[in-house]
C-alpha cells in the first residue's frame, strides 16, 4: 500500500544527505509530554483519532481522513509535537473539527530540509545515531543546521522492522 507523501525535490546531495525543497502542506499535530519514544506512540493515539472519525463537518458529522506519511516528531520546548500531514486534497479550512482540543491543524510553509535515511526499529538510539551522522555530513559540507531536528517515520507498526523506512531530518540554511 502507498500513502501520500509532502512534494518535494531534491536540489543536492551530499553523501548520504539529501538537500530536500519541500512545498507546504496541511497537518494535525498535537504536544506531548512524554520521551521521545513515548511522545510518537501517544501523539500517533490522539491524531489517528482525529483522522479515524474523531472529528466534526460543517455540516455536523464526521469523516474519515486518509492516512499519509510519515509521521514527524519534533522537539517544542520541554514537549514533542507530533504531526500527519493531512492529504493534499484538503486545504486548512476544508479539513473537519477535531473533537479532541488537544489536536489542532496548521500549515507547514515551504522549507529547505537535509533528510538521512534509514531502516529498521523506531528507537532513540537510532534516531540518535543518525542525527549525529546528519549533523556531521552537513558540518562537513559547510552547511548550518538551523531549528530542532525532525524524527519521520513512514510505515505502520505492523511492518517488520527490516522493512521500515525512518528518516531524520533538519532544516538548513536556507539562500532563498
Amino acid at each position: 500500500m502507498s500513502y501520500e507523501t509532502p512534494s518535494y525535490r531534491v536540489e543536492e546531495q551530499i553523501g548520504d544527505i539529501e538537500l530536500r525543497r519541500y512545498e507546504p502542506y496541511v497537518v494535525a499535530e498535537t504536544l506531548v509530554s512524554a520521551s521521545l519514544e513515548g511522545a510518537g506512540n501517544r501523539g500517533f493515539r490522539l491524531l489517528a483519532g482525529y483522522i479515524f472519525g474523531g472529528n466534526t463537518t460543517a455540516g455536523g458529522e464526521s469523516t474519515k481522513i486518509s492516512m499519509t506519511t510519515p509521521v514527524t516528531q519534533d522537539r517544542v520546548g520541554e514537549e514533542y509535537r507530533v504531526r500527519f500531514m493531512m492529504p493534499s486534497a484538503y486545504r486548512g479550512e476544508s479539513l473537519p473539527t477535531p473533537n479532541d482540543s488537544r489536536v489542532t491543524i496548521s500549515e507547514v510553509g515551504p522549507q529547505l530540509l537535509a533528510a538521512i535515511r534509514y531502516g529498521g526499529r523506531w528507537t532513540s538510539r537510532g534516531y540518535e545515531e543518525h542525527l549525529a551522522k546528519l549533523t556531521d555530513a552537513l558540518e562537513s559540507a559547510g552547511r548550518r543546521a538551523v531549528g530542532e531536528p525532525i524524527w519521520a517515520r513512514y510505515d505502520p507498526p505492523w511492518t517488520p522492522w527490516f522493512r521500515r523506512r525512518n528518516e531524520v531530518l533538519v532544516a538548513v540554511d536556507d539562500p532563498e
